[in-house]
């Protein structure tokens, strides 16, 4: 990691935290804990103040009431410089004006490294490079951001926020516009920046079977609350699903694999893993 504040083996923790917009409240008193090298999934319906969760995690909201503290420090405390140091964020959405290719976009992460006035170095573009790959972007270095598809520009951005080098990671819907292999490619990427570099990873996700698979722990949220918060087989069980999505929800196991297996149910029990 390219920072200088001590690990503390907490990256992130937010305590009690309501905000909202213009007077309309979206969360009530979201309370959360990140480790380093943990990924952590949040889940919910549309409207369950996911990505209004993230804004305020990383800065872009401000909140109401509560704390949120990064690497031991109150996010309060940081400047803009050393925030973008130390928390990558990736939105839904995200716009670059026109003519950029996918190699400048990705060095666009090392920005909070360098002084002003400073170009690339030959190590900030190894880095972008290597960002790249970890995608498998190469190809796709040299063509214009406009000409990508959803997916490709989904990975590109997700490159970036790799190239920034944080210690937390901020991912909003990073399974969007993705088909299945890349789904699998970038969790395990995450996964593996958890275990080399003890990065910590927050994801809001609507695919129940990927928070299930990847995540150490999950937040299930509705209406700006939680619902439920610990490992997966804690959280995503039928009760739990049924209660937030308000739908019939099987909850079994992957006969292939064991893993934890999350599909629509058949009447309005659901069912319950063994």
């Amino acid at each position: 990691m390219n920072c200088d504040e001590p690990r503390t083996g907490v990256a992130l923790r937010a305590s009690k935290l309501t905000a909202g917009y213009v007077g309309r409240p979206v969360l009530h008193g979201i309370t959360l804990e990140v480790n380093e090298g943990e990924l952590v999934a949040i889940v919910g319906p549309n409207g369950a103040g996911k990505s209004t969760l993230l804004r305020v995690l990383g800065g872009a909201l401000q909140m109401w009431s509560g704390e949120v503290e990064l690497a031991g420090r109150a996010l309060r405390d940081y400047d803009r410089r050393t925030l973008a140091r130390t928390l990558a964020t990736v939105a839904q959405e995200n716009l670059v004006a026109f003519g950029f290719s996918a190699l400048e976009v990705v060095l666009m992460g090392r920005a909070p490294h360098l002084g002003p006035f400073h170009l690339e170095t030959p190590h900030d573009l190894e880095l972008a490079w290597r960002a790249l790959d970890r995608f498998g972007l190469r190809e796709l270095a040299r063509r214009p951001i406009q000409e990508l598809s959803g997916g490709e520009r989904k990975r590109v951005f997700l490159a970036r926020a790799l190239a920034q080098e944080p210690r937390i990671a901020l991912l909003d819907e990073p399974a969007a516009f993705l088909d299945m292999r890349h789904v699998a490619e970038i969790f395990q990427c995450f996964r593996e920046l958890c275990a080399e570099r003890a990065m910590a990873v927050v994801a809001t996700l609507h695919d129940l079977n990927a928070a299930a698979h990847y995540a150490d722990r999950v937040l299930l949220m509705k209406d700006g609350e939680t619902v439920s918060w610990g490992t997966p087989e804690e959280v995503l069980t039928a009760a739990n699903l049924r209660n937030v999505y308000d739908t019939p929800v099987y909850v079994g196991r992957n006969p292939a694999t064991g893993a934890l297996a999350i599909l629509p149910g058949t009447d309005g029990a659901g069912s319950e893993r063994p």
